[in-house]
């Protein structure tokens, strides 16, 4: 880790924030940053948070309470009075489970910290596959958010964020982390269930659907698996 630069990963605690997290290690010495929100498994996220942070050995963490995104709704992960429904991976609009500008809020809180620390980069797990359901997922809006950070921090600061899995789908993230020897058995992706994964919410379906096409078993307990 000597003499290696500083990069912030915004760490879910789900299979592509792992898998980011393998790769950014190759190249920087990392600070885990967790945003709870109030979703449905914040406990749960919290957990594979850490679990993933002490399998790497991060000295640096943060946690960040953004309780506003609850409060303001919008999105069956916060809002206890809307339904979580069954996966359709053919559909392409968005989703209920959207949180509206949810990963500018994780972003805004990384680049404070990176900032801060003098990070250099920012590592986020957002998925291009995952973008036809949710808009701040799309390598634009990445790109325009670099733009935002050069004009609103200090001129000597230099971050970037990268998306290292953007293109990517989800088998092809799956065989990355196992390349990199990720922890795939300590992450977390259900919406709904913070015991055994439902198997059937957008999260559980992509990701079940990457590990029958990679050809081997998911390692995390599910209620049902079904064939995707």
């Amino acid at each position: 880790m000597e003499n290696k630069k500083i990069a912030v990963v915004a760490v879910s605690g789900g299979l592509d924030s792992c898998v980011t997290t393998a790769i950014a290690r190759l190249d920087y010495e990392l600070a885990f940053a967790h945003i709870n929100y109030g979703q449905r498994t914040q406990d749960r996220e919290l957990k594979a948070f850490n679990d993933i942070a002490d399998f790497y050995n991060v000295q640096h963490r943060i946690i960040i309470d953004f309780n506003h995104l609850a409060k303001i709704g919008g999105s069956s992960l916060t809002d206890y009075s809307m339904n979580i429904v069954e996966a359709d991976l053919e559909a392409d609009e968005i989703p209920n489970s959207y949180v509206p500008f949810r990963n500018a809020n994780i972003l805004t809180a990384c680049v404070s910290w990176a900032e801060v620390i003098g990070a250099e980069a920012i590592f986020i797990g957002a998925v291009f596959e995952d973008s036809s359901g949710y808009p701040d997922c799309r390598p634009d809006f990445f790109d325009a958010f670099n733009k935002v950070i050069n004009f609103g921090t200090k001129p000597e600061t230099k971050i970037e964020i990268k998306t290292p899995i953007i293109h990517l789908n989800k088998n092809e993230i799956i065989k990355k982390g196992m390349e990199l020897k990720a922890p795939l058995n300590l992450t977390w992706s259900c919406y709904q269930s913070e015991d055994k994964a439902c198997g059937v919410c957008d999260s559980c379906a992509l990701r079940l659907r990457g590990f029958q096409q990679v050809g081997i078993a998911d390692p995390i307990p599910y209620n049902v698996r079904p064939k995707y």
